[in-house]
C-alpha cells in the first residue's frame, strides 16, 4: 500500500487569475491613454509651431507690402490710365485671371481709371462660409528701389517699342555707385508681365509684352493680359506718345493678396502686376480689411472704412463724401485667420483643431501723410 503525499501543491486559483488579468488590462490600459495623450500633445503642439511660424511668414510678407504702398510715387498719387478699356489686375501671361476666378478692374473717376498707391478690393474675394460673407482683397502699388531702370533715357521708338540707353549722369538716377542691371538681365531685368511707369513728361504705365532680345529694345506691343497697353490715339497709352519723346522709367509693383479656394484648403495667395502668382500660406481662411482716411479739404478724418469712394461705404457721407484710395493713410487688418486643420468646410470659425487671428493697422508712410496737432 503506498503512501500519497498531503502537501498542497503551488499555483493559482482561477479566482485569483481572473483579479491579476483584471488589475493588469486596467493598467494597461491606463498606459496606453497616457501614450495616446502624449502623442496627441506632441502632435498639437507641432501643429501650434507649424500654424505660428506659417502665420508670422504670411502676416509679416502682406505688412511689408502694405507698408510700401505708394512708394515711389509720390504723395496722394493718382495716375490716369488709359481707358478705351478698363485695365485690369489679377490676370498672368496665359490670360488667367485668378481673383475670385476673375480679373479687378482699376478704380475710375468718372469715366477714367486711375492707379492709386493702395487699391482696396472690398468684397472681391471669395466667399468660404456664407455667414462670413465675401473676403476682401487688397494690392499695394510701389516702384523697384532695387532695379536702376531710370538710370537709361527711354525713347519711344514705335508705338510699340521703347529703346533704352544708359545715362547713369541723369538726375533722375537712384544708382548711387551701385551696379545698374542690364536692361535684359535674366535675374533682374525687364520680363514679360512687368509694369513699368514711364515719365515721358506726363506718366504713363506700360506692360511689358515681349521679351527684351537686346540689351535695348523692350515691346509693348497691345493685347496685353492687363490692358495697358491700348492703341494710339487713347490718352495715357504709350502708342499715343510720339515717336522720338524721350524721358525715364522706373518698373512697377502691382502687389495683390486674395484667398484661392480653388484648391483644399484655400490659400493666400500674391500675385505681382501681370505674373502668375505665388501661395504664400494654407488654411488661411478669412481676409478683411478696412481703412483710415485724412480729407484735406476739410482737415478731417475718416476712419475704419471698409470700401473708401463708393456709395455704400459706411464713410460715404458728410464731409467724407467722395474720399479717394489716395487720401487713405493707414490700412486696417480688420481680420486675418488661418485654422491648422479644416474640418468640413465651416472654414474660419473655429472648425480647425486650431486657429489664429491677427488684427492689426499698418501705417503706408509714402501714402498722404498729415501731422495735424488738433485735437482728433
Amino acid at each position: 500500500m503506498s503512501d500519497q503525499s498531503t502537501m498542497r501543491k503551488s499555483g493559482f486559483s482561477l479566482l485569483e487569475m481572473t483579479i491579476a488579468l483584471a488589475l493588469g488590462t486596467v493598467v494597461l490600459g491606463a498606459a496606453v491613454q497616457l501614450y495616446c495623450q502624449a502623442v496627441a500633445a506632441t502632435w498639437v503642439a507641432s501643429q501650434r509651431a507649424e500654424l505660428q511660424q506659417d502665420f508670422r511668414a504670411a502676416s509679416d510678407m502682406i505688412t511689408r507690402d502694405l507698408s510700401l504702398a505708394g512708394a515711389g510715387l509720390g504723395n496722394g498719387v493718382e495716375i490716369q490710365l488709359p481707358n478705351s478699356s478698363i485695365p485690369v489686375y489679377g490676370c498672368d501671361q496665359t490670360n488667367t485671371c485668378y481673383i475670385n476666378g476673375t480679373s479687378v478692374q482699376y478704380p475710375e473717376q468718372g469715366t477714367t481709371p486711375f492707379l492709386y498707391g493702395l487699391l482696396p478690393g472690398y468684397d472681391l474675394g471669395p466667399t468660404l462660409y456664407t455667414t462670413q460673407g465675401p473676403t476682401d482683397v487688397v494690392t499695394s502699388v510701389y516702384t523697384d528701389s532695387s532695379f536702376y531702370l531710370d538710370c537709361y533715357t527711354a525713347t519711344v521708338a514705335s508705338a510699340t517699342t521703347v529703346t533704352f540707353a544708359l545715362n547713369a549722369a541723369s538726375a533722375n538716377c537712384t544708382a548711387n555707385g551701385a551696379t545698374i542691371q542690364n536692361i535684359n538681365d535674366p535675374a533682374e531685368g525687364l520680363t514679360v508681365g512687368d509694369l513699368v511707369l514711364f515719365n515721358f513728361g506726363t506718366p504713363v504705365v506700360a506692360e511689358v509684352y515681349g521679351a527684351a532680345t537686346t540689351s535695348t529694345t523692350v515691346t509693348f506691343a497691345t493685347s496685353d493680359p492687363l490692358k495697358m497697353n491700348q492703341a494710339a490715339g487713347t490718352a495715357s497709352a504709350l502708342a499715343s506718345v510720339a515717336t522720338g519723346t524721350t524721358g525715364y522709367g522706373v518698373r512697377l509693383f502691382v502687389v495683390s493678396y486674395y484667398i484661392d479656394n480653388t484648391p483644399t484648403p484655400p490659400r493666400l495667395m500674391r500675385q505681382v502686376s501681370g505674373h502668375s502668382p505665388m501661395p504664400v500660406a494654407e488654411n488661411v481662411v478669412y481676409l478683411k480689411f478696412t481703412y483710415n482716411l485724412f480729407n484735406t479739404a476739410t482737415n478731417s478724418f475718416a476712419t475704419q472704412c471698409p470700401n473708401p469712394g463708393a456709395s455704400g461705404d459706411v464713410c460715404y457721407s458728410g464731409s467724407d463724401l467722395g474720399l479717394l484710395p489716395n487720401q487713405i493713410t493707414q490700412i486696417n487688418i480688420q481680420n486675418m485667420a488661418m485654422d491648422s486643420t479644416l474640418k468640413g468646410a465651416f472654414y474660419g470659425l473655429g472648425a480647425g483643431d486650431q486657429s489664429i487671428d491677427l488684427e492689426t493697422s499698418v501705417s503706408a508712410r509714402n501714402l498722404t501723410y498729415v501731422n495735424n496737432f488738433n485735437n482728433q
